[in-house]
C-alpha cells in the first residue's frame, strides 16, 4: 500500500473512532437541538411523540443511541450501505418516509448517502455545534429522531450530501 493510501485509511479510521467515541460521551452535555430546530409541519401533519421510557421498549439500544442520543454508528457498518434495490428508506422509530433509493449514491464516507429527501417536510434540520464546528442536523419530522447531518459536497441535482446513520432508518424494498 502506498504512503497516501495508508494515510487516508489510518486518517479515515482516527476520525470515525474520534467521532464515535466523542458522540458517546458528549451526548449527556449536548444541548437538545431538536427544540431549536425549525418547526416543519410532517407529512400528513402527523407526529409521534413518546417517553424515553417508551422508545426504549421499542428500538433496539443502538437505535435509541443514534436516533435518541444522537449518536453517530462507526462508519461501514449499516447493512442499507450495500442496498441498490428500487424502495423506500424510512425512519427506524416512526417509519416516517424519508429517502427514495433513487436518491442514494455512494459518497465514500461509509454511510449511507442521498442527495435530496424523498419530500421537504419529511426531515427538517437544526444548527449542530458539538465539537467545535457548525454542522447541519437532520432530523425525522415526525418523531424528531436524529438521522445525520447534511453537507455542501454532494452530487448534482443539488449538491448536497446527506450522511445519515443506517441504523436510523429501515428499508422498504418496491413491491
Amino acid at each position: 500500500m502506498n504512503r497516501i493510501a495508508l494515510f487516508l485509511t489510518y486518517g479515515a479510521l482516527v476520525v470515525s473512532s474520534l467521532t464515535h467515541l466523542s458522540c458517546r460521551s458528549n451526548t449527556a452535555q449536548a444541548t437538545d437541538l431538536s427544540k431549536q430546530a425549525p418547526e416543519v409541519d410532517p407529512p400528513g401533519g402527523r407526529r409521534v411523540v413518546k417517553t424515553d421510557a417508551e422508545w426504549k421498549k421499542i428500538l433496539k439500544p443502538d437505535q435509541y443511541y443514534v436516533l435518541r442520543e444522537k449518536g453517530t454508528e462507526r462508519a461501514g457498518s449499516s447493512s442499507l450501505n450495500d442496498i441498490h434495490e428500487k424502495g423506500t428508506f424510512v425512519c427506524a422509530a416512526c417509519k416516517n418516509p424519508l429517502f427514495s433509493a433513487d436518491a442514494k449514491f455512494d459518497s465514500g464516507t461509509g454511510w449511507p448517502s442521498f442527495f435530496q429527501p424523498i419530500a421537504k417536510n419529511a426531515v427538517k434540520e437544526a444548527k449542530d455545534y458539538a465539537f467545535g464546528m457548525t454542522r447541519t442536523e437532520i432530523m425525522c419530522s415526525v418523531c424528531d429522531g436524529h438521522l445525520g447531518h447534511v453537507f455542501d459536497d454532494g452530487p448534482k441535482p443539488t449538491g448536497l450530501r446527506y450522511c445519515m446513520n443506517g441504523t436510523a432508518m429501515q428499508f422498504v424494498k418496491k413491491q
